[in-house]
């Protein structure tokens, strides 16, 4: 049952349209002025607020301006008397939904409640799917960034022809986005492919890309298919596309015009039925202005265009997803979540995050593996974060890291690496106390393991990973 407020100092008219609202099916509250409004607002999330411009205490622009945003806002609509027009159209600009004119016709104050209420149970839908969007994507938030990606990602995903061209700088989830793509499309029961065209030398890619014929090249020594053949009826996902060398880019062109393409060192074509996603942290239009890309393929890619924000422009979203990777990684490794403190939490909000999303993670793993389950604060964060003022979060000369548990005096003189980031400091500090647990346990990674409070496979995990034998 809808709830309605009715902000008026006229009593008689206040019980007359309770009354006949009630009968409506409505639940009815009245309050005589503007401070009266307000927290009657604030206890009963009033659907609908029925406002008056002229009131004993303020006026009815002052009240419209202090009701709440969000998700919590009720429809407003204005009621004035003869004269007050132009600051009831006024009221409609500051987001009232609509306005009355003393006296009014109770049809028609009906009609206009029932289509305010339409609008707001119609953008609670909205908001319901772009954050259902937003779950299903991977992408973890809440920012109005991160929502208005989310719901665009839901309108063109439901093409599964329309090719796709996302930007945004490295780090940031381009390759999540192209999978939310693809996971909400027509094509989301077939293959989803992806490549990084930086990740391969010019003379393998063509191969990657296209397949080969055995002996088409030194080291051909079977048939092979490429991956255009095996997003075949699916999605062929292409990171850092603008890297792709300029003889290639030919191929592709051709590929994307009709659908027809040629292993290396056959002479028969083959199709495709293939969605063609592509991604890069290049400006492609200046780069094909340059001669560097080619024109008629970035107009072919660049269909429609998604642009991820960076995190930096994702505040809101860094507390919750540093929470999201202490959990994961908590759970991989086998040990309790990390906690942040409230210091911790300033400092990773006012830091510019030149590595964006994939800075964060890498923060947050090399946390958990050596401040498990324990409350992080400035001490235990990179000097990066702790030492920098908020407006020069972005240093140029790099930094070590900030102090760490206490190491034997044999680890203490050991020199450090220079750290030329944040991942490099964090690493250097993960592969110290990796040694210095070895040391102490006379190599034992059983027992070096259990001292750190980690899985033995995660400890093996992580010495591999550091090329540490």
């Amino acid at each position: 049952m809808p709830t309605i407020l009715i902000i008026d100092d006229e009593a008689s008219l206040v019980s007359s349209l309770t009354f006949a609202l009630e009968s409506e099916g409505y639940q009815v509250h009245g309050a005589g002025t503007g401070a009266d409004g307000l927290a009657a607002v604030a206890a009963l999330h009033p659907d609908l607020v029925l406002l008056d411009l002229r009131l004993p205490d303020r006026s009815g622009l002052e009240v419209l301006e202090a009701l709440p945003g969000g998700e919590d806002a009720p429809q407003v609509i204005m009621i004035s008397a003869h004269g007050d027009t132009r600051a009831a159209v006024k009221a409609v600009k500051m987001g009232a939904a609509d306005y009355l004119t003393k006296p009014f016709d109770l049809d028609e104050l009906l009609a206009i409640i029932e289509s305010a209420l339409e609008r707001r149970r119609m953008a609670s839908e909205i908001d319901f799917h772009r954050r259902a969007a937003l779950r299903d994507s991977g992408l973890v938030g809440q920012s109005p960034a991160l929502l208005e990606l989310a719901s665009t990602i839901g309108r063109v995903a439901r093409s599964g022809t329309a090719r796709i061209l996302i930007l945004g700088e490295s780090g940031t989830g381009k390759a999540l986005v192209a999978k939310a793509i693809h996971s909400g499309s027509p094509r989301a029961g077939g293959p989803f492919i992806e490549i990084n065209c930086a990740s391969l030398p010019e003379q393998l890619i063509e191969a990657e890309l296209f397949g080969a014929e055995k002996g088409a090249y030194t080291g051909a020594h079977a048939r092979r298919a490429g991956l255009v053949a095996l997003a075949d009826k699916g999605t062929l996902f292409l990171d850092e596309i603008g890297e792709l060398p300029l003889a290639l880019q030919a191929k592709l062109l051709h590929f994307l015009e009709n659908g027809q393409y040629r292993a290396i060192g056959s002479s028969a074509s083959q199709t495709a039925d293939v969605r063609v996603v592509a991604a890069t942290n290049r400006d492609l239009a200046r780069e094909a202005a340059a001669g560097r890309f080619r024109e008629d393929l970035y107009y072919r890619l660049n269909v429609i265009s998604l642009a991820v924000p960076p995190l930096r422009e994702r505040g809101d979203d860094i507390g919750e997803l540093a929470e999201h990777f202490a959990r994961r990684y908590a759970h991989e490794e086998g040990v309790a979540p990390i906690r942040l403190g409230a210091a911790a939490r300033g400092l990773l909000a006012a830091y510019r995050w030149p590595g964006n999303v994939r800075e964060l993670k890498n923060l947050i793993e090399r946390l958990t593996i050596l401040f498990p389950g324990r409350e992080i604060g400035a001490a235990e964060l990179p000097a990066e974060i702790a030492a920098a003022p908020a407006a020069q979060l972005a240093p140029a000369v790099p930094t070590a890291m900030a102090p760490m548990p206490a190491v034997a005096p044999a680890e203490a003189a050991a020199p450090a690496r220079e750290a030329a980031s944040i991942s490099d400091a964090l690493a250097e500090a993960e592969r110290e106390m990796l040694l210095a647990a070895l040391r102490d346990h006379a190599g034992h990674k059983g027992k070096a393991a259990d001292s750190l409070g980690i899985s033995r496979h995660a400890f093996k995990r992580r010495l591999q990973r550091l090329g540490i034998q």
